[in-house]
């Protein structure tokens, strides 16, 4: 029965005004390709007239799929996290799949076991659980047998796949950029401690050093945000030995670059600047900024191929690492000589 009362149009309903059969109706209504274009229209127009809705979970008993995936995510707006979502949705429109999305409190603690027994109680086959911050059980959670679980991290899980941008990497391939140009060493403007792509930024810098056989200098912490690019950039302008800044995103990049201007320094002929996610775009008019650029979009859609893909070894431990790209602008000169 519909809201007001009235009983809901059925399936049969729509095989008699339509003049095809009840299973046409159900072919139509799985997308199947052994109905005939004309008539699949005609369905399709008499489902709408007499506002007839498929059944999930009559379709699920029958088919064992409700085809719909669950979409965990901390923040939606988050740099990137657009991009991801829009590569799932476009992926999932592809395979007429349907998304479910859940928002989790990102200032609270969460687990993966929690978000997992929000999702299991609504009509989906898997779940993406995106990842921006680490969680207390990341190493013991166990994903449910019926629920294919990927989660977008760079972190290797003991149970699930994973796929996310190669981090590590990304800071391998900036610093080894500086370090060709002439410098010495390169400074690092980090993200949050408690971020992951930033702790792996952080942690493929100093790799990259060490590979080099070149001391870390001393780390500048930011917060995301241009001000403390600033702050960082600021403090890196009174060090005579600073010739090239990494900063862990575009916007604290921009905040390094304003303070060195500050203070009287050239970018790049005296300091050069890197950041990373090439998201200044539409914001900052001109961007003269070198940077990194991931592909998002590739992330979410791969992360869709692998939940829906087959249910043997669907739980099975595997990493995909997509690598970013570096975008030259002018922020990045050839060291000047001491």
């Amino acid at each position: 029965m519909g809201n007001n009362g009235t009983r809901s149009a059925s399936m049969a309903d729509v095989a008699h005004a339509a003049g095809v059969s009840t299973q046409t109706v159900s072919r139509v209504v799985n997308g199947s390709s052994a109905v005939r274009p004309d008539t699949a229209e005609r369905v399709r127009d008499v489902m709408d007239e007499i506002g007839y809705r498929p059944s999930f979970a009559g379709r699920s008993l029958k088919t064992g799929s409700y085809r719909s995936i669950g979409l965990v995510m901390f923040d939606i707006r988050s740099t990137g996290n657009l991009d991801r979502l829009a590569g799932i949705t476009a992926a999932a429109q592809e395979r007429r799949y349907a998304i479910t999305l859940i928002e989790m409190d990102k200032d609270k603690p969460q687990t993966l076991a929690e978000a997992t027994r929000r999702m299991s109680a609504l009509p989906v086959d898997g779940m993406i659980f995106n990842l921006n911050r680490m969680v207390e059980d990341f190493r013991t959670f166990q994903p449910l047998p019926a629920l294919s679980t990927v989660i977008l991290t760079m972190i290797e899980h003991p149970s699930c796949p994973t796929v996310d941008n190669d981090q590590h990497g990304c800071s391998e391939m900036i610093v080894s950029y500086l370090l060709e140009h002439g410098h010495r060493t390169v400074h690092h403007i980090a993200g949050p401690a408690l971020s992951i792509s930033g702790s792996m930024r952080e942690e493929g810098w100093y790799d990259a050093l060490a590979e080099a056989g070149i001391g870390a200098p001393e780390i500048r912490r930011g917060d995301w945000s241009a001000d403390s690019g600033y702050e960082a950039g600021a403090a890196l302008a009174r060090d005579p030995s600073c010739t090239a800044i990494y900063a862990s995103n575009d916007a604290m990049a921009y905040g390094a670059m304003a303070a060195l201007r500050d203070a009287g320094k050239r970018v790049p002929e005296d300091v050069s600047v890197v950041g990373v996610d090439d998201a200044l775009g539409g914001i900052v008019p001109h961007v003269s900024l070198t940077t990194v650029r991931f592909d998002n979009h590739q992330v979410g859609r791969l992360a869709f191929e692998k939940v829906i893909g087959p249910k043997s070894g669907a739980h099975e431990p595997l990493s995909i690492l997509v690598p970013g790209k570096l975008i030259e602008r002018s922020t990045v000169a050839v060291a000047r000589s001491h």
